[in-house]
């Protein structure tokens, strides 16, 4: 039985809270999947695309399949997988729709694929589909329709196809979105496959039985087992968002090369080898193309990004409505000694071919030249000497030093600077209790001090070490979570949420230090701080147990998988360079 819902059934779907959403990816983009079976964000046909569906910050765009009256909603990843259940309790019985990004994924076209069944239940859901490409700006237009349950349609410069749906017509003015009524009898199930794409597409819409195989079979051999990890079912699907993701920060949608290296390390750590060959793979690029004039960030092709600018849309309340980002103008300096940590990663594997070298000799040279410039630092903020940068420069030039096939001569040459940035900063930056200060003029603690010692640039015995992991955890946590630095006399958290990326580090550093209680405090405190389709943010409100900031954000899961792989084993000296 078909019905077309009304303009105000089909309506604008409001956000939901970060924790009820799910990611659905493929490594060419990604989808914000909500509770009401809706897609709230997705760029197309690539991450740093404009978006389709916008829902998320004020959109009408949006791809939504939602069971009739009153239901709890409910989910699950399939293992090692972005296979995505939505599970809906109705009144009568439960409903699921599995959904994903086909995988792999293609540069050019998207493949969405849900599957609705009727679990125990005969189910009614309403489907809605409206692409608005260009963050809302180009409706659904060109409609056509073969009699066979094929759509076809444009929104602005992308081809869309959407099969499964013969029942669906027209609604909305100008006929901008397709809806329909669906019925199941209880053990049915049907297919819904979208396409968009920009390139004209195929002649014939994908099988999706056949799609689902194929993407299924893609993710059991790209996810590694992970057996020797601790909490091994999210060290997996962590390490399954960084393959989806490919490392890359999906909320701002462009590559940071800090990001890049920081899941290098974890799948360098926790096995994996073909993300740390993507990571180093477009890490030696942007050095080989960019040198000392390397930029923190990239669009996916090694693009600069846009500036920054404003949509004319509300954005997610309590955010903004943005796109770019100003990070292009700014210089920072440790991500040439991220870089550096990264190749040392990948020769110790026997994985950096002569380009990789090469490009690590243009980031030594780079950091040679440029140390002693101010830097917006790892928190991008005003130009500043950040002890911080200083520091992981000179981890990255003493892991360099000491990986396979650096040779004699360049060892020498690349140890020697580490030490003479080890030495300026300590006469610099060391507070006069004999921990690490943020910079000369800024006598703060930092999250981010803790980081140096983890990756080799000093001993974890040194009582600069020490002094600084005892001073961060008294005064910059509470309760196993932790903040990035203090902004102002405000208690911690009237600032900024709990930084989780802070937290897992500093259950690295307690574990460094041999206090295994400790670290595994740490890690099982933030390793919860999450919602149910187990996906981090950046950052935790802890007061309202709420997720705020960047989701779902890439360096959280890296350095949560490389928790999981570390704390397999006792810390010895030069594990982590």
């Amino acid at each position: 039985m078909a019905h077309t819902p009304s303009e105000d059934e089909a309506g604008a779907f409001p956000p939901h809270p970060l924790r009820q959403y799910a990611l659905l990816a493929d490594g060419e983009r990604g989808i914000l999947v909500g509770p009401r079976g809706d897609f709230a964000w997705m760029c197309a046909p690539r991450w740093d695309s404009d978006a389709v569906f916008s829902s998320l910050i004020g959109g009408s765009g949006s791809y939504a399949i939602t069971p009739h009256g009153r239901f709890v909603w409910g989910g699950y990843y399939e293992d090692g997988t972005l296979i995505w259940r939505s599970r809906w309790t109705t009144e009568d019985g439960v409903v699921e729709c599995r959904e994903a990004l086909a995988f792999p994924g293609d540069p050019h076209r998207a493949i969405v694929l849900r599957r609705v069944v009727a679990q125990d239940t005969d189910a009614w859901l309403t489907v809605f589909l409206e692409p608005c490409a260009g963050f809302d700006q180009h409706p659904l237009k060109d409609l056509t329709h073969d009699g066979a349950g094929v759509w076809t349609g444009r929104t602005g410069d992308l081809y869309v196809r959407w099969s499964g749906s013969p029942q669906a017509r027209p609604a909305g003015t100008g006929d901008r979105r397709l809806s329909l009524d669906l019925s199941l009898p209880k053990g049915a199930h049907q297919d819904f496959v979208l396409e968009i794409s920009d390139r004209s597409l195929p002649g014939v819409p994908p099988d999706p039985g056949r799609a689902w195989e194929v993407t299924q079979a893609a993710w059991r051999d790209q996810v590694p087992a992970l057996d020797h990890t601790v909490a091994t079912r999210d060290a997996r699907h962590a390490y399954t968002v960084l393959r989806g993701l490919t490392g890359r920060n999906y909320d701002y949608r462009y590559v940071w090369i800090r990001d890049q290296c920081y899941a290098g390390h974890a799948v360098a750590a926790a096995g994996g080898h073909a993300l740390l060959d993507d990571a180093v793979r477009f890490t030696t690029a942007r050095l080989l193309d960019d040198g000392p004039a390397l930029a923190p960030a990239y669009r996916v092709d090694g693009r600069p990004i846009p500036d920054q600018h404003r949509l004319d849309l509300p954005g997610y309340p309590g955010g903004f409505d943005l796109v770019g980002n100003h990070v292009s103008r700014q210089f920072q300096l440790d991500a040439f000694g991220e870089a550096l940590l990264l190749f040392a990663d990948a020769a110790r594997h026997d994985r950096l071919d002569p380009d990789g070298w090469r490009a690590a000799r243009v980031g030594a040279d780079a950091i040679a030249r440029r140390w002693s410039e101010p830097d917006a630092g790892v928190w991008e903020l005003a130009p500043r000497p950040w002890a911080h940068s200083r520091l992981i420069c000179a981890a990255g030039l003493r892991a360099l030093a000491g990986a396979p096939g650096a040779g004699k001569r360049q060892s020498a040459d690349w140890s020697a600077p580490a030490d003479r940035l080890v030495a300026h900063t300590s006469a610099n930056s060391l507070h006069s209790s004999g921990r690490w200060q943020r910079s000369p003029d800024d006598p703060g603690l930092d999250g981010a001090l803790l980081l140096p010692p983890i990756r080799g640039a000093l001993p974890a015995d040194d009582p600069r070490t020490v002094a600084t992991l005892h001073a961060y955890t008294e005064q910059l946590t509470g309760d196993h979570f932790a903040y990035r630095f203090r902004h102002d006399d405000r208690h911690l958290g009237a600032a900024e949420g709990a930084f989780l990326l802070c937290g897992f580090v500093t259950a690295l550093a307690e574990h460094q230090q041999g206090h295994e209680t400790s670290a595994y405090r740490w890690f099982e405190r933030n390793r919860a701080a999450c919602g149910p389709p187990g996906l981090f943010s950046e950052e935790y409100d802890v007061a309202q147990r709420q997720m705020r900031g960047n989701l779902p954000q890439a360096f959280v899961h890296a350095l949560m998988l490389e928790c999981a792989a570390r704390f397999a084993e006792p810390w010895h000296q030069g594990c982590c360079t």
